[in-house]
This record gives C-alpha cells, sequence and structure tokens, in this order.
C-alpha cells in the first residue's frame, strides 16, 4: 500500500509518529502534517498566503498551514504516487458528536475524500493519563487492511475514536453514529497592559448525551467507536417541510 498520513497536532506529535511507524508495516508511508499543533481549524484551507513546506527527512514533511492544506499539497505536489489511503491522527483526545465540525484531524480525512481516496480519521479518547497510542495505532493497521482489500461506501469517511485503556481492556469495535452534546463553552477576559480588554475561549465542560448506539457511548463502555461520515450534509427529511413554507 501507500499511504499518506496527516494530522491537526503537529508533525512531531507521538500519535503520528506511533501511527506512521506502525502502517509501514502494510507497505510505503509518508507524512505530511502542519510544523505545530492545529487542532479545532476544522476544513480550513490557507487561501491568503503562500505555504513553506520544511522536508524534514526522507518521507517526512511539515507545512505551515493546516491539516487540509497538507492534503492538498501532498496529493498534488509532494507525493510521487496518488495514495491509496489517507489516515489521519492519531490526535490526542477524542472527536466525539459535534466536535467532528471542529476537528482538524477529521476535515483531513474528509478533503482526501473529497479527492476521491478513501480516508479514516482516529483518535485517541484520553484525558491526558495515559496516552496508549499503541493500541490505537495496531488497530489502525488492522482498519487499512481491510479498506484496502475492501474499499469503503461511495463519499464516505471513517471517524475512529479509541478508549485510552490498555489494549487488553478494549472491547469489539462498533459502527455507530454520531453522538450529540451540551457544550458550555467559557470565555475568560482579561486586561492587558495597556488596558485593552482581550478574551480567551476557553474549552468549557463538555458533557455527552449517552445515546445508545453512538460514539460517546461506545468508548464509555470500552469500545472503539468506528462512524461512517457522509460528505452530503443536505437533511433530507426537513424536505417535506420547508416545501410547504409560502417563499413565492
Amino acid at each position: 500500500m501507500k499511504i499518506l498520513v496527516t494530522n491537526d497536532d503537529g508533525v512531531h506529535a507521538p500519535g503520528i509518529v506511533a501511527l506512521a511507524e506502525a502502517l509501514r508495516q502494510l507497505g510505503e508511508v509518508v507524512v505530511v502534517a502542519p510544523d505545530r499543533e492545529r487542532s479545532a481549524v476544522g476544513h480550513a484551507l490557507t487561501l491568503h498566503h503562500p505555504l513553506r513546506v520544511f522536508d524534514l527527512h526522507p518521507g517526512v514533511f511539515a507545512i505551515d498551514g493546516t491539516p487540509t492544506d497538507c492534503v492538498n499539497l501532498g496529493i498534488h505536489t509532494l507525493l510521487s504516487f496518488k495514495p491509496d489511503l489517507v489516515v489521519s491522527g492519531i490526535n490526542r483526545g477524542g472527536n466525539l458528536g459535534d466536535d467532528v465540525t471542529y476537528s482538524g484531524t477529521v476535515s483531513a480525512a474528509m478533503e482526501a475524500t473529497l479527492m476521491g481516496i478513501p480516508a479514516f480519521a482516529i483518535s485517541l479518547v484520553t484525558a491526558g493519563n495515559g496516552d496508549n497510542f499503541t493500541a490505537a495505532a495496531a488497530f489502525a493497521v488492522k482498519l487499512a487492511g481491510v479498506i484496502n482489500a475492501r474499499g469503503l461506501p461511495a463519499d464516505t469517511f471513517l471517524n475512529v475514536n479509541v478508549p485510552d485503556i490498555p489494549t487488553d481492556q478494549l472491547l469489539s469495535p462498533l459502527i455507530t453514529s454520531q453522538g450529540k452534546r451540551r457544550y458550555e463553552g467559557s470565555i475568560v477576559e482579561k486586561v492587558d497592559p495597556r488596558g485593552r480588554s482581550y478574551y480567551w475561549i476557553g474549552n468549557g465542560e463538555q458533557k455527552f448525551q449517552n445515546i445508545v448506539g453512538s460514539d460517546y457511548h461506545a468508548v464509555s463502555h470500552n469500545h472503539i467507536s468506528i462512524t461512517p461520515l457522509h460528505l452530503d450534509l443536505t437533511n433530507y427529511t426537513s424536505f417535506s417541510a420547508l416545501q410547504n413554507w409560502n417563499l413565492s
């Protein structure tokens, strides 16, 4: 296989290092990742300033842009081949429920799918106490092999979340739905030395709804969650209601 690996935690993050090393047993792996952490940039594409590429060592490139930039530049310019698969991760922290809309990790896999290349994002659901990237990397290898053999449904990529527990405690993977959460954000207001106010958007407290069959429910019960995501965001079930609106 020929695999492009990226992330949003930065090219030196332990998750991407573990992922790339594990995937090399399947074939050729090229890493194209941001030169620093780019978490929560979503599907941002850099259009208003040039991008710079840093060739760190053979098969590893750093870019001063977003994960979406990395997939674009990697596929169109840096790689000498069209990848069979794009894998984004291993993100340090879960990408569950509505948070997928913010995630640079998930958006990188989405970008590859837009280009017609099979892809999945993989995250380690950790509070920072364990960081069992080895278990997540091993599952990424297994999943990559299955996708290579069987393919993915059209316009679909996978969002994988792995509990941060030892491998022998992981339960069987489950196909899940995207969960929901109640987000209670926090804005911290401070005053700089010149007397001007500035604001810092805090993480807030993430309270996921414990919906059976959802990504959060699976991970909270020690299962690996695999959520198939679709590029078409159209809410088809709303058509009948909206067609009753008098907009003529």
